[in-house]
């Protein structure tokens, strides 16, 4: 599946550009560029290819869901109809594709001779190093887990009162838009919601946050430990989900060592999507109740012992992901 949404990228990436040759020149121009100029020149590809992908999706929409503009603000304020929800699942599904893997693959296709060279894409990925991520992403849980309640739990000062209720609306909406989400009814909502959460922000966040932003931060410090950091709090800034941002940016740190130490951008994908799976396929099995109960594993008391026993193996798969990879690149 990863394999195919890729090709079709590359596809339609074709498609845009059929008619355009950039010559050598520009594109040494393009490379040559201050590294600050790039993040500049990547926003604006970023934000104009969203802008474009999204109007002409609306477009599309309006036929399909039988509605008019005007009604899109009524849809937008009303996700307990199912029927707006396929709507909305529609936008999100267009936000993945305009906002962050189209745009992905034009900057490569802009800054480099080999867009997939310069994306990371690698084809010699060994089974047992896809198996160490799976266990990664489960042993961090406890730590994740123990982070977002810390995080939760945050208050800003009095005088910031104001700015705390909003960010607290902000975060109910979100939480509300998600579980509108995950309400599934049947096998094919969940393949689709799997689709929607799963497989397109892993593909799409992790092509423009790991593949294009990580490279370029730390082309612009000089430092790729400051490249995977400032990739990760704008990975986790980009959601506008403020009393998760310090467990989303750790994982967003773990995705980038993971793409670092293997210099492929397969892992950290594979990562991602396992992670927003595993939420998705444990809630439509399970129900929310034992969502919640993991969501507990770390955070409470009772459970400490997960999250000392988790961070012991999680940093022991760590150092042997990095030993192993690095005795790959040597061979």
């Amino acid at each position: 599946m990863f394999h195919l949404i890729v090709k079709l990228c590359l596809f339609l990436v074709a498609k845009i550009f059929k008619n355009l040759t950039i010559s050598p020149y520009m594109r040494n121009s393009l490379n040559e560029t201050h590294p600050f100029s790039k993040i500049i020149f990547a926003l604006f590809i970023i934000m104009s290819t969203f802008l474009i992908t999204f109007l002409v999706g609306l477009l599309f929409a309006l036929p399909i869901f039988s509605i008019q503009f005007s009604d899109i603000p009524v849809i937008l304020s009303n996700i307990e109809n199912p029927e707006n929800i396929n709507f909305i699942k529609y936008l999100q599904t267009l936000q993945s594709i305009g906002l962050f893997i189209l745009p992905a693959f034009i900057i490569a296709f802009l800054f480099s001779n080999n867009s997939l060279s310069f994306l990371q894409f690698k084809s010699n990925i060994s089974v047992s190093s896809v198996l160490l991520v799976i266990f990664i992403m489960f042993c961090s849980i406890p730590l994740i887990n123990f982070f977002a309640k810390l995080n939760a739990d945050m208050h800003l000062p009095g005088f910031l009162k104001s700015i705390e209720v909003w960010m607290r609306e902000k975060e109910n909406s979100a939480q509300q838009l998600t579980e509108a989400f995950l309400k599934m009814d049947s096998l094919q909502s969940l393949i689709f919601n799997i689709f929607m959460i799963g497989i397109l922000p892993a593909i799409g966040e992790e092509l423009i946050f790991r593949g294009v932003f990580q490279r370029l931060f730390a082309e612009w410090t000089k430092n790729i430990h400051w490249g995977i950091l400032i990739a990760a709090i704008l990975f986790s800034g980009m959601h506008m989900q403020f009393y998760g941002f310090i467990p989303r940016m750790l994982l967003g740190v773990l995705f980038g060592y993971l793409f670092y130490w293997s210099g492929s951008i397969w892992f950290p994908i594979a990562g991602h999507f396992i992670n927003n799976t595993a939420a998705v396929v444990f809630y439509y099995l399970y129900t929310d109740q034992v969502t919640e109960k993991i969501d507990s594993i770390g955070a409470s008391k009772e459970t400490y012992y997960y999250l000392i026993s988790g961070a012991v193996i999680l940093s022991f798969l760590l150092w042997y992901f990095y030993k192993s990879e690095k005795r790959e690149k040597m061979i």
